[in-house]
């Protein structure tokens, strides 16, 4: 007799994807997008519930030799271009009297011009197949199915195949353990997030203290990082050496104790910086700050890579976080469309260059941050910024 009632314990069969990337970030959408542009086709799965479930947020430099070779690769440097905010690469450094140390303007010459990292990443879903990334497809784990094939789990109960997952799920990737038991640490200092909005109408002070790209205002284990964004906005960085559990006041709701908790730390600095926290716009974010030990690396485990965060994650004294992701993204593309049938071959050559790279960064991060947050801060940074300019200087 036909068994006409399943077994529970009976599952449908899962779908199968050849390449499976977990993360609709922009090192994961830079890989499907550079795949596609060479007749390789990717499935994305992303936790948001769709592209405009939560802001993205927050300015991007985009760098010559990475974020931009990226781009090129993926077809859309001219559609970045029209992106980048004017002026945006201007810099200010001030101490904790709000005095400025260094001053740079945007003559529209440099090699990082700032980009909101929304519109970007709109731009690269934007050049995808419509269907290419699945929202709201939550991943809760993976496992091996031999060889070189993986199931994923998804938390909505259904699962997945694939020859080929990708980890490009960031920091607490549901990937990385299928190659490493590295998890991040936390750096000793955290951020606390926060907006001014309609600058140069309602705060003109601070529009003016910030000017038209970056400040940094730095003191012994603390300072602001703020920037301008394309609709007038001020976005600004706290950041504090505190414990880490300290973070978990902020997230209260209420603003003001927030608020106040925070200005506890700059009692003693200039009012025109304590203004920033006390006109801010909105809730108070508490974000700290986690890193992968510097060197990250595994093993060639067949069928499974990460990039991005998930495979490097470090702190954003390098600026290089997104830069790497789309760089990874995009060099990944590259490895598999020149070995078509040699995926593992691909995955090597892909790893060799990873490897090195990662870490020169994370270590550039993990110094800058000491750097930026010494005793004497801001001088040291300041000092760092002359070497350059007597290295610029010297080689024309």
């Amino acid at each position: 007799m036909t068994d006409q009632h399943p077994r529970p314990d009976r599952h449908p069969e899962a779908e199968h994807h050849p390449i499976a990337v977990v993360g609709a970030g922009l090192g994961g959408l830079t890989l499907a997008r550079v795949l596609h542009a060479h007749g390789i086709e990717a499935a994305v799965f992303d936790l948001d519930a769709s592209a405009t479930a939560r802001p993205q947020g927050g300015m991007l430099d985009i760098h010559e030799d990475s974020g931009q070779v990226a781009l090129r690769a993926a077809g859309l440097y001219d559609e970045f271009r029209a992106l980048v905010l004017p002026g945006g690469e201007a810099l200010r450094v001030l101490d904790r009297n709000a005095v400025v140390g260094r001053r740079e303007e945007d003559d529209g010459d440099g090699g990082r011009p700032e980009v909101e990292r929304g519109q970007l990443r709109d731009l690269l879903l934007g050049a995808l197949p419509e269907g290419t990334v699945r929202w709201g497809r939550k991943v809760t784990g993976a496992r091996p199915l031999g060889p070189g094939r993986h199931e994923v789990s998804l938390a909505d109960g259904t699962r997945f195949t694939t020859d080929l997952l990708v980890g490009a799920d960031g920091a607490w990737s549901r990937i990385r353990p299928l190659v490493s038991r590295d998890v991040p640490r936390y750096t000793g200092m955290s951020f606390v997030e926060f907006d001014l909005r309609d600058a140069d109408t309602r705060h003109r002070e601070a529009a003016e203290l910030i000017g038209g790209g970056m400040l940094f205002a730095l003191g012994a284990g603390k300072g602001f990082l703020a920037h301008r964004e394309p609709d007038a906005r001020l976005h600004v960085y706290a950041a504090l050496t505190v414990p880490e559990e300290w973070s978990s006041g902020v997230g209260t709701g209420d603003t003001g104790a927030a608020k106040a908790a925070l200005l506890e730390h700059f009692a003693d600095w200039h009012p025109s910086l304590r203004a920033l926290v006390a006109d801010a716009d909105g809730a108070l974010v508490a974000r700290p700050v986690h890193a992968l030990p510097v060197g990250h690396r595994w093993d060639r485990t067949p069928g499974v890579t990460l990039l991005g965060d998930a495979a490097h994650l470090m702190s954003p004294f390098a600026g290089e976080g997104a830069n790497l992701a789309m760089l990874d993204g995009a060099e990944l593309a590259l490895a598999l469309a020149a070995h078509p049938d040699e995926q593992e071959k691909a995955l090597a050559a892909y790893e060799q260059a990873l490897f090195p790279r990662g870490e020169s960064a994370a270590a550039e991060s993990a110094a800058n941050l000491v750097l930026c947050f010494s005793d004497t801060a801001p001088q040291p940074l300041l000092d760092q910024f002359a070497r350059y300019d007597r290295l610029r200087d010297r080689t024309g």
